[in-house]
C-alpha cells in the first residue's frame, strides 16, 4: 500500500471514472462504486484497484480481495465473484493510467526559495518552482510550470521547456530541453564529452563545442550522464525513457521512444533508431547504427550495426537465436567435460 507519508491519494474515484481513464470496459461493478487507492493483488482490499498482467498468477488473482481489477478478457472466469472488473487487452497499461489519476505528479507551487541564486538575466516563466540552494545561471530560459528542485544547477544559456522537472542536485549545461522533460536527481546533462586526440606524447583534448538537445516528454534517470557533442549535437528524441546510471557519449543520436535500462553505455557518434530497447549493462561501441525497433539484451557487447527490428545478445553481440544456441552448446560441452572427468 502507498505510504501516506510520501504519497497522497486523490481518491476516491468512481469505477466509471476509472474505466474511462484506463480505456477499459467496466464489468460486474456498479459505476458509482468508490475506489480509494491502488494495491497489488495480495495486499488489496475492497477499496483498492489492482491488476493482473502476468497470467502465471491466476491463483493470486482468484484469492484477491481487491474491490476492482484491471484484467485481460481471457482471465475473467477466474475472478472472485465480489470483484469489479476493468476489462482491457492491455491491463498493465490500463492500471498505470488509473494509478496516475490517484497519484499524479506533484504540480509546481510557483514558489522560489529565498536561498536560490537566480541571475537577473534569467527568463523564468509563470508558476516555476525553484527549490533551496538551486542556482540559475545567466541567460537561462525556464518555461512555465516547471520545477527546479533543491541544489540543482542550471548553467548559463540553458533552455528548459514548459512543465519540466529537474531533480535535486542535477547539473545542466549546454543543453536545450523540450516540454515535460524529467531529469531525475543527480543527472548530468551537457557535460564535457570524452574527446581526445591520442598522441605518443599524451592525449590532446578536443574542445566539445556542441549541445545536448532533448525532445518533449523524455525522462532521464538518477545519476545518468549525457555528454554534449563535439560540434554536432548529442540528441535525445521525444519520449525516450532512460534509466539510472546510464552513460551517453558525445554526438550520440537517439530516435523517438527509446527505452534504455540501467548501467548501459553508448559510445560516441552512435545513432539509434526509433523505439529501440536496451537491457541493463549493455555496452555499445562508437559510430554504430542501431536500427528502428532493435532490441539489445542485458549485458550485450555491441560492436556491429544492428538492422531495423534486429535482436541481439551476448558479448560480442550476435543475433538472439545464435546467442541462445551458443549458450546451449556451451552448457552441453560443460556437461560432457564433467562426465568425462568422472
Amino acid at each position: 500500500m502507498p505510504d501516506p507519508r510520501f504519497f497522497s491519494s486523490k481518491g476516491p474515484l468512481t469505477l466509471a471514472a476509472l474505466a474511462e481513464l484506463a480505456g477499459a470496459r467496466l464489468e460486474r461493478g456498479a459505476p458509482d462504486t468508490l475506489i480509494e487507492s491502488v494495491a497489488p493483488l495480495d495486499k488489496a482490499g475492497p477499496g483498492d484497484l489492482s491488476f493482473l498482467d502476468n497470467r502465471k498468477y491466476p491463483d493470486a488473482f482468484s484469492r484477491s480481495e481487491a474491490g476492482a481489477c484491471c484484467v485481460h478478457p481471457e482471465m475473467v472466469a477466474r475472478a472472485p465473484a465480489s470483484m469489479a472488473l476493468l476489462i482491457s487487452e492491455t491491463p498493465y497499461r490500463s492500471f498505470a493510467l488509473a494509478a496516475q489519476a490517484f497519484f499524479p505528479q506533484a504540480a509546481s507551487t510557483g514558489e522560489r526559495h529565498v536561498s536560490a541564486i537566480i541571475d537577473p538575466s534569467a527568463a523564468i516563466g509563470d508558476e516555476v518552482e525553484i527549490g533551496p540552494g538551486a542556482v540559475i545561471g545567466a541567460n537561462v530560459t525556464i518555461g512555465g510550470s516547471s520545477k527546479i528542485e533543491a541544489n540543482a544547477v542550471i548553467g548559463p544559456g540553458v533552455i528548459i521547456g514548459a512543465g519540466c522537472w529537474i531533480g535535486a542536485g542535477a547539473v545542466l549545461s549546454h543543453c536545450h530541453l523540450g516540454r515535460r522533460v524529467r531529469i531525475f536527481p543527480g543527472g548530468r546533462i551537457g557535460q564535457d564529452g570524452f574527446g581526445y586526440a591520442l598522441e605518443k606524447s599524451g592525449p590532446v583534448k578536443v574542445p566539445q563545442l556542441g549541445r545536448v538537445i532533448i525532445g518533449d516528454g523524455t525522462e532521464i534517470g538518477a545519476n545518468t550522464t549525457v555528454d554534449r557533442g563535439t560540434g554536432p549535437d548529442t540528441v535525445i528524441g521525444e519520449g525516450c525513457i532512460i534509466d539510472n546510471l546510464v552513460q551517453i557519449g558525445h554526438n550520440v543520436v537517439l530516435g523517438r521512444g527509446c527505452v534504455i535500462a540501467a548501467q548501459t553505455g553508448i559510445s560516441g557518434s552512435t545513432k539509434v533508431g526509433d523505439y529501440a530497447m536496451m537491457g541493463g549493462q549493455a555496452g555499445l561501441t562508437g559510430h554504430l547504427t542501431i536500427g528502428t525497433g532493435a532490441q539489445i539484451a542485458g549485458k550485450a557487447g555491441v560492436m556491429r550495426d544492428i538492422p531495423d527490428g534486429g535482436a541481439v545478445g551476448g558479448s560480442p553481440a550476435v543475433p538472439l537465436k545464435d546467442w541462445h544456441r551458443q549458450t546451449v552448446a556451451l552448457a552441453r560441452i560443460a556437461r560432457s567435460k564433467t562426465r568425462a572427468e568422472k
